[in-house]
């Protein structure tokens, strides 16, 4: 995978812009407003606050594309902003931090895809807390082990459900998320391919499983 990931780069006929871009014209505006504007909710610190975009499932489409794109993207921006506080922090030494480093390059780059191939239908950055999970060195490898095991799950669980070309892109982000998850395990000197599989999750048990963390918090 390219160190700088582009839209040119995965979609070099175009073709996940035109998809995205049939969800236009008059039908824009009931788009926007169900796909992008709409989030779920959820608590987070104790703070109900706009979640995750609502996921209303049925035969693959690119406005269906653009629903879970930007699903994808709420999770890419928690990630990224998760390693690029770690690495400002400077807590972490040796390997984890390299880890840091190498990771939050590459969840950056993958916001930047998202964003792309979105455009302005992309939801915009929420705001963060990860409390000590940035500083302490042991607790931000628990923390990233969870995330990086989280975004794998949520890939997968939502690849049945996208065209054709999303899926490819997808799938070439996914494969890069789960060697996050063998390097992070690696550190942590467990199993780094503990399963035969991995299963998806559903959009339930990922907004769960974030709630859990308490991160998001507007």
């Amino acid at each position: 995978m390219p160190d700088e990931l582009r839209l040119e780069v995965l979609d070099r006929d175009g073709a996940i812009r035109d998809a995205l871009e049939e969800a236009s014209g008059s039908s824009r505006a009931t788009f926007l407003k169900t796909a992008v504007v709409a989030g779920g909710t959820f608590v987070a610190g104790g703070v109900l606050v706009g979640g995750l975009p609502k996921l209303s499932v049925g035969a693959p489409s690119a406005a269906q594309d653009a629903k879970i794109l930007n699903f994808a993207l709420t999770l890419e921006y928690l990630e990224a902003e998760f390693y690029t506080q770690a690495e400002a922090n400077g807590r972490l030494r040796g390997e984890t931090a390299q880890f840091a480093s190498v990771v939050g390059a590459h969840e950056r780059a993958h916001v930047e895809f998202l964003q792309g191939a979105l455009g302005s239908k992309a939801v915009k950055k929420p705001r963060f807390n990860f409390g000590d999970t940035v500083r302490n060195p042991q607790m931000f490898q628990k923390t990233a082990l969870t995330l990086e095991d989280t975004g794998v799950a949520a890939y997968n669980g939502q690849a049945g459900n996208l065209t054709k070309e999303t899926l490819a892109a997808a799938a070439m982000i996914v494969s890069v998320e789960a060697r996050h998850a063998a390097w992070i395990r690696d550190i942590l000197k467990t199993n780094p391919a503990p399963a035969a599989v991995d299963e998806g999750q559903s959009r339930q048990q990922i907004l769960s499983a974030v709630n859990d963390t308490g991160f998001i918090q507007a």
